[in-house]
């Protein structure tokens, strides 16, 4: 099998970029390991930044994220029974976020892949990615039970972690930028419209947490728990018990209670992989670099990245230039580096230590107060929340 771009990879990222290439008259075939409900059904991350929402609109795939995603013009941060509002378009010039599942972005862009754009095969595994440092790099891979060879002019790597692609590079040329957490995300879905319009982040003295949702019938919330914590050891009381001391406030804002379907716990973690480049082989997404969840950057980093490489691609084709291709990593690693600063930043900001001292949660307090009272604190969140620039 032959194509011009070879995509590892059928989440978010590697289901965008074949659609930017279709859109641009490029050929693309995506492996993806696991079966298409197994896709469909990977609860992640639910935030897109302006600049996402603003490429999947152009991309053709934003119709039904339109209908049912909920934009938002803010966030609300509590501490010490406090609330503060940052209006997110008054500090960026009109940005804002959408919340829409990455579950539904994925069935998206898998829908009009399988409609219109070239061959996306499930169940289909990538061993390896072989000769990404000469001219003619290529993916052997076991599909429906038979061995076959994709052969390609490029390679991108959107198979996640554990993936294949990122082992391809040297471990001569590799270096790797790590940082693990004492603490993880309990999640939980409940049968229960939102207690706010906006999502919520809690500092309190006992861990953070989150208030966000899936729907107007369905909340998304989150505590902070030690790291290795088992899901099933909290009981369902005892989660609505401790999300209502972690949101409480002066006022008279309550947390309802429903039905909770479904409950994970998530690790946290920042990770960079560089280069994101070697020879024609890329990497994109969590391939390359990992965010822990608070400055809500993973899916849209991932599109930042493809975003990239197409526009290089075309590029490449319109004028023979290969100086954007040549850019990739550089120009994706500016971008890569500052979310994860943010979202260091909000991590360190929202999130009480196993070891914490009072002089730090006092850190904390008034760096919140700061941002409450500073507009120009306040627009550097906001800018940072809303997204990095794409170009």
């Amino acid at each position: 099998m032959r194509t011009t771009v070879g995509i590892v990879g059928a989440g978010p990222a590697g289901l965008l970029l074949a659609r930017l290439l279709h859109t641009a008259g490029i050929d693309s075939v995506v492996l993806e390991s696991r079966d298409r409900a197994y896709v469909e059904q990977r609860q992640r991350a639910g935030i897109l930044e302006q600049g996402t929402v603003d490429v999947l609109r152009a991309a053709g795939a934003g119709a039904r994220m339109d209908r049912e995603g909920l934009r938002h013009d803010g966030i609300e941060l509590r501490w010490a029974g406090r609330r503060h509002r940052v209006d997110l378009p008054a500090l960026t010039g009109g940005r804002s976020v959408t919340v829409y599942a990455q579950t539904e972005v994925c069935k998206d862009l898998i829908a009009l892949q399988l409609e219109e754009g070239g061959p996306l095969l499930f169940g289909a595994e990538a061993l390896a990615v072989e000769d990404a440092g000469t001219d003619r790099p290529h993916v052997p891979f076991r599909h429906q039970g038979r061995a076959d060879v994709l052969e390609c002019d490029y390679v991108v790597g959107c198979d996640g972690f554990w993936g294949v692609s990122r082992t391809a590079v040297p471990a001569a040329l590799s270096r790797t930028f790590e940082r693990t957490y004492p603490f993880g995300w309990l999640g939980v879905l409940a049968d229960v419209a939102p207690s706010h319009d906006e999502l919520v982040y809690a500092r309190h003295d006992r861990g953070f947490a989150l208030l966000s949702m899936r729907s107007p019938s369905v909340s998304r919330l989150y505590l902070q728990v030690p790291a290795g914590t088992d899901a099933e050891s909290w009981g369902d009381d005892e989660i609505w018990a401790e999300l209502e001391r972690r949101f409480a406030t002066d006022d008279d804002w309550t947390l309802e209670r429903g039905p909770i379907t479904q409950k994970s716990v998530t690790p946290m973690r920042s990770f960079v992989h560089e280069p994101m480049r070697h020879g024609r082989l890329f990497l994109a997404g969590d391939a390359a670099h990992i965010v822990p969840p608070t400055g809500a950057k993973g899916l849209n980093l991932a599109v930042g990245d493809v975003v990239t490489f197409a526009r290089a691609l075309v590029h490449r084709r319109e004028t023979g230039s290969a100086e954007l291709l040549d850019a990739y990593a550089r120009t994706c690693l500016g971008r890569v580096w500052q979310a994860e600063r943010f979202s260091y930043d909000m991590t360190a900001l929202l999130h009480r230590a196993p070891d914490a001292t009072p002089f730090e949660d006092r850190l904390q307090l008034a760096r919140l107060e700061r941002i409450a009272s500073s507009r120009a604190a306040e627009a550097d969140l906001a800018e940072a929340y809303t997204g990095f620039p794409l170009d």
